[in-house]
């Protein structure tokens, strides 16, 4: 009998493959600064392994959600990715710097199935009655390799140099290849179009037992009418048998093909969709992302930070691994306590601490500054694991792959658009360039309720928490 794939193997690969991406970006930083002598060149370098998630990760979605075996998928995206990342290695100094940036770009598509293409897969390894701690787990990881990842790449730095601490980083993600490898195969399910569609209106649950009314009588029927002896047949020329691969319509299986890639195109579009149409994971959705874009000017401000504040660029991530230490103990008392917040406050009120932290930091003085990260990681590491949770509630089944690989594309995005903004502000005015990240931060909180809230209960079909064919209705609605 196969063995159960367990969650602290998850965990484990989890918290591995992520603390390599969480080293990558300051070991990269690093050393384009190392090589350019330049932030403008560092955050440029940083800006394009992270702005290409927004193309990798609608397509990385869909075709996890198609695979039967997603951790196959998984694995061979932490193969290009880390491949990716010797390359960059290789090119530094030899190459020109913009085919640098390119080889990064490129490397960037890979880079959602290390954040929302992992965490897709969780509800696969767990049943629900567990999902709410194991999620907030999940959430803890990033917050470890948050802490990690960052304090390897500055030591490796300052012990070896900045590329070594790149070539670190690839090991750290080759290292997860097994516990991806090895992710457990994609049970069948049969969604509800309404609730893939987002309906607002709530779906009438099927239970087999009698406790409630089947969606379509008529269809339940027609085997009847199909079954009655009298009706026979005419006599006629034989139906030709369907083979495999083969459309009844065209030759060649070309009707196939195009029926594949038509469906491709819609599965592309159709997590977009969700995200818009539930008001939940849209709010959700565009206050995270303007949180990562002041995440994304404050880690560009990390190298001059360290130089002039604490006496050298390398120290600078420290400061990344102050805030990780933070976020993992608030995420921890989180988990104790999943139900003491409402996901959605914590969002947005998580935006406000992160405004008054980046404000604080701009004083210049030590102290306030290492008080500055710590705030920060005590609010962004609640915030994201109230993301997932709102994200497991609100998306369905089958395009869950989708909506967490294109919510990571997204916040990816945004963390590069602020990364990149905030690069030639601060070798102008560091103060200026961590003021304006604070009031980016402070505007996700007016963006999570520019949305309205829809009060209308989504009842979902769900599996009896017994086992047991029965239905019970789930209130997904956004108080909750």
């Amino acid at each position: 009998m196969r063995k159960r794939y367990s969650l602290r193997r998850y965990l484990v690969g989890a918290v591995v493959a992520r603390a390599g991406d969480e080293m990558a970006g300051p070991a990269l930083m690093l050393a384009g600064f190392a090589v350019a002598g330049s932030s403008v060149e560092a955050s440029s370098l940083l800006a394009g392994i992270t702005l290409s998630a927004a193309v990798g990760g609608p397509l990385l979605g869909a075709l996890l959600d198609r695979a039967a075996r997603p951790g196959r998928l998984l694995a061979g995206a932490l193969v290009l990715y880390a491949a990716g990342l010797g390359a960059i290695l290789a090119g530094l100094g030899r190459l020109p710097f913009a085919v640098t940036v390119l080889i990064a770009a490129v490397t960037g598509l890979a880079g959602p199935a290390l954040s929302g293409g992992w965490t897709a897969q969780l509800p696969g390894v767990v049943p629900g009655d567990r999902l709410a701690r194991a999620n907030a787990l999940d959430a803890m990881t990033f917050s470890a390799a948050a802490l990690t990842g960052p304090a390897l790449a500055g030591g490796v730095a300052e012990a070896a140099g900045a590329p070594w601490a790149v070539a670190a980083s690839v090991m750290l993600v080759a290292l997860a290849l097994p516990a991806a490898w090895t992710l457990p195969a994609r049970s069948p399910v049969r969604p509800t179009r309404a609730r893939e569609e987002g309906a607002a209106r709530p779906v009438r649950p099927v239970c087999p037992g009698g406790t409630g009314p089947p969606e379509h009588p008529a269809r339940e029927r027609e085997p009847e009418r199909s079954a009655r002896p009298d009706v026979v047949k005419p006599p006629g020329r034989p139906a030709r048998e369907r083979q495999p691969g083969r459309s009844p319509r065209t030759r060649g299986g070309r009707g196939d093909r195009g029926a594949r890639t038509a469906s491709m195109a819609g599965d592309l579009l159709a997590g977009v969709r969700i995200i818009v149409a539930r008001p939940a994971l849209a709010r959700a959705t565009l206050a995270s992302t303007v949180s990562c874009v002041a995440q994304g000017m404050l880690t560009a401000c990390v190298p001059l930070l360290g130089e002039r504040v604490l006496g050298g660029a390398g120290r600078g991530a420290a400061l990344l691994s102050c805030a990780a230490v933070s976020a993992l103990l608030a995420t921890a008392v989180l988990a104790r306590f999943p139900r003491a917040l409402a996901p959605g406050t914590i969002i947005w009120a998580g935006a406000l601490v992160q405004a008054a932290a980046l404000a604080s930091a701009a004083t210049g003085s030590p102290l306030v500054l290492v008080v500055a990260f710590l705030a920060t990681g005590c609010a962004e590491g609640p915030q994201l694991a109230a993301l997932f949770t709102v994200r497991h509630r609100e998306a369905p089944e089958r395009l869950r792959g989708q909506v967490f690989t294109t919510g990571a594309s997204v916040k990816i995005t945004g963390f590069a658009v602020g990364a990149a903004t905030a690069g030639p502000l601060a070798t102008r005015s560091l103060p200026a360039a961590l003021l304006l990240a604070a009031a980016v931060a402070a505007a996700a909180a007016p963006a999570y309720f520019a949305i309205r809230a829809d009060r209308r209960p989504h009842l979902r079909t769900e599996p009896h928490p017994t086992g047991s064919p029965g239905c019970r209705p789930t209130d997904c609605s956004d108080r909750y």
